[in-house]
């Protein structure tokens, strides 16, 4: 895939962006401000994910820079710890990580949809299987995911380019409303009271507990900041990855970030939080858009989320293809996801990764997906930070374009900050987290037996 290098600093910068804005933004501050029940401290949350966030992307750069080829955070595990940790990764991402998100998000274009089309709903059911039932609003994200990933069978660069026109849109949309919030805050609308309280009113709760749900409450922001280290399964098609994969991963994650912040001061800023926390459906967004335009808010509203969710999803299904690719040639995958079609593509990987994704669409259980899917992906993230220590003393004379900012204090707050973050999940949430560890599981005993029965076939031979 080395040879196919046509993706840009602009088009990786807008992969990155538009992988992570999807349909978050618009929605998981409701249950943050449910959490933690203090305006200002939604908007901590936010902060608190940009700079944590931050951190792990400016430490990614290193690895990305070490490593330019296909498979990103696969290999740079593979590299650190060897083939079960990376397999374990790369079976997490196929099984849920990345093929879970796709469902939601493609669910989420899908709801959204349903504004303008009376037809799309969760509740007009087409087939009723008793254990399973298939809605229109199912079937719309099955046919927008069979139509991106048939999108992304063609060149790379007509990807890119599609992607690059939904993110300049979608960052546009999201600038907008930004300023439409600060047109009206001009007229007098909206106070800066609403980010009261500072400090959740209930006596009751101590302080320690009140932190710790506030760690457990950044399942929400977590997940509408991730995915930002998509682009490194791209890698091979970077053009001059050395230098622009570590700035595409700063100047990516930054312009999201900060407008993510924005976006919630205007939320706070436009409404209290008892509405907030009250949003029906907890649409956040489209409540914003009716406080200030009125009814006519939502259609506005459901056609950014619209363009928002179908460029995340393009940017999801281009990417992880490469991390299975690089799976199966190191013979942990299916051997046919390491054909490339005539444009380079990994066709066979794009093409189950369809599949699964369409699979999960008919599960329902999309409401619990943030929660586990960031217990797991917290895990991982851990991982690959400290894989920029073992590398450095396993590979001290490894060419490093570029070193991790703020090597080792950057990178050892981060792996303490994401440690303390999956205990408190655990803590609180522990459903869901164990539900995470159990897909981990699940993984290792696939290595364990492909590993006996490679084993068998080499004796055999």
């Amino acid at each position: 895939m080395s040879a196919h290098k046509k993706l840009s600093l602009f088009d990786s910068s807008t992969i990155i962006m538009g992988s992570m804005i999807g349909s978050g933004i618009f929605i998981v501050s409701a249950d943050i401000a449910r959490q933690v029940n203090s305006g200002a401290l939604v908007l901590l949350a936010w902060v608190f994910t940009a700079v944590i966030t931050l951190m792990a992307a400016l430490t990614y750069g290193e690895l990305a820079a070490m490593f330019p080829q296909a498979g990103g955070q696969y290999v740079y595990l593979r590299e650190a710890y060897g083939k079960r940790t990376a397999f374990t990764y790369g079976w997490s991402l196929f099984a849920v990580i990345q093929t879970g998100t796709i469902a939601a998000v493609g669910v989420a274009f899908a709801k959204f949809s349903g504004v303008f089309f009376d037809g799309i709903s969760a509740k007009n059911i087409l087939l009723d299987a008793g254990f399973f039932t298939v809605s229109t609003q199912q079937l719309t994200a099955i046919i927008c995911i069979v139509l991106l990933s048939l999108i992304n069978l063609r060149d790379v660069k007509n990807s890119a380019i599609i992607q690059n026109f939904f993110t300049v849109a979608k960052i546009g949309a999201l600038l907008g409303v930004v300023l439409v919030g600060c047109y009206f805050a001009s007229k007098g609308q909206g106070s800066w009271s609403n980010m009261e309280p500072m400090w959740p009113s209930d006596s009751t709760v101590g302080i320690g507990t009140t932190i710790g749900i506030f760690l457990a409450a950044l399942t929400g922001s977590l997940f509408s900041a991730d995915a930002w280290n998509n682009i490194t399964f791209t890698a091979g098609e970077i053009k001059n990855p050395g230098k622009n994969l570590p700035l595409s991963l700063a100047i990516g994650t930054g312009i999201v970030l900060m407008i993510y912040i924005l976006v919630n001061v205007i939320y706070l800023y436009m409404m209290p939080l008892s509405a907030i926390q009250t949003a029906p459906e907890d649409r956040v967004g489209t409540l914003l858009m009716n406080t200030m335009l009125g009814n006519s808010g939502q259609f506005v509203m459901a056609t950014i989320i619209m363009v928002s969710t179908f460029g995340c999803l393009n940017g999801l299904i281009f990417t992880a293809p490469r991390a299975y690719f690089a799976m199966a040639q190191d013979g942990l995958f299916l051997k046919r996801a390491t054909q490339l079609n005539k444009n380079g593509v990994p066709a066979f990987a794009i093409l189950i990764q369809m599949a699964w994704s369409s699979v999960l669409c008919l599960s329902g259980k999309y409401g619990d997906l943030l929660d586990y899917l960031m217990f797991v992906v917290m895990l991982f993230y851990i991982l690959t930070v400290g894989a920029v220590f073992i590398l450095r003393k396993k590979m001290p004379d490894a060419p490093r374009p570029y070193k991790a900012f703020g090597y080792p204090i950057i990178p050892i707050l981060y792996i303490i900050i994401a440690t303390v973050i999956c205990a408190v999940m655990l803590y609180f949430k522990t459903k869901f987290a164990v539900y995470g560890l159990v897909i981990v599981g699940i993984g290792l005993v696939i290595y364990q037996f492909r590993s006996k029965q490679a084993d068998f076939e080499s004796v055999k031979d």
